[in-house]
């Protein structure tokens, strides 16, 4: 049967062939390399030590997946996207280490003085944490940028308000990195969704964390480094 005939098909193939165009790797990779490079200006006391060795594996990685990034109708390596996926998984944890690290350090140290370093600190672990959520929602909905770039793609993880909109392709539209950025920003910043839905259990649990991190970093982090500032 002629695709074309399918009713949805048509629409389907032209918001697969706009994201094709418009929906390229490196933001993704440029938004990885800034979570590291923020890594690297944490201080000592809150990273793994040695504090070299995290950051030059994730580097490595991430040299890795932009060598082997598709290009053209070329597919992609079938191991690729499970290796992204582990890549972003050490710096989210690389991330979390730190937030822990730094929770124990100001619950434990009734003495700190240096609180402006601690604010910054915490404000560097809450932008790595929204380029992180958003490289993991760009990486999950509809099974990954390479698949969404096909007409036919698994349902999707998320519910843009675009989806909802008959003249906008409803469930054929496709998300780039920049809504999945501002998915990332709204949910830090409300602790909750906004204007985009969470439709699957993994995306569910992936906001659910991202919140809870927030919360942790704004609500305890900023807040006790601003009172020894005081």
């Amino acid at each position: 049967m002629n695709r074309r005939a399918v009713p949805g098909a048509g629409r389907a193939e032209d918001g697969a062939a706009a994201l094709a165009r418009r929906d390229s790797y490196w933001p993704a990779q440029l938004a990885v390399l800034a979570t590291i490079a923020l890594d690297l200006d944490l201080p000592n006391k809150l990273t793994l030590h040695p504090p070299w060795v995290l950051p030059a594996l994730e580097t490595l990685l991430l040299a890795g997946l932009v060598a082997t990034t598709p290009r053209g109708k070329k597919p992609p390596h079938p191991y690729r996207r499970r290796v992204a996926i582990g890549m972003i998984g050490l710096v989210s944890a690389a991330n979390l280490l730190s937030l822990v690290l730094l929770t124990h350090y100001l619950l434990h140290t009734s003495n700190a003085t240096d609180g402006r370093q601690l604010i910054l600190a915490g404000a560097e672990i809450w932008v790595t944490n929204i380029l992180l959520f958003a490289v993991w929602y760009w990486e999950l909905d509809r099974g990954g940028p390479q698949a969404r770039k096909h007409p036919e793609c698994p349902p999707p993880d998320f519910l843009f308000p675009q989806m909802t909109e008959e003249r906008l392709g409803r469930w054929e539209w496709r998300a780039g990195f920049v809504d999945y950025l501002y998915v990332s920003f709204t949910n830090v910043s409300a602790f909750s969704p906004t204007d985009t839905m969470p439709l699957s259990h993994s995306a569910k649990l992936l906001m659910l964390a991202q919140s809870v991190i927030a919360i942790v970093t704004i609500g305890l982090v900023i807040a006790r480094a601003v009172n020894v500032l005081g």
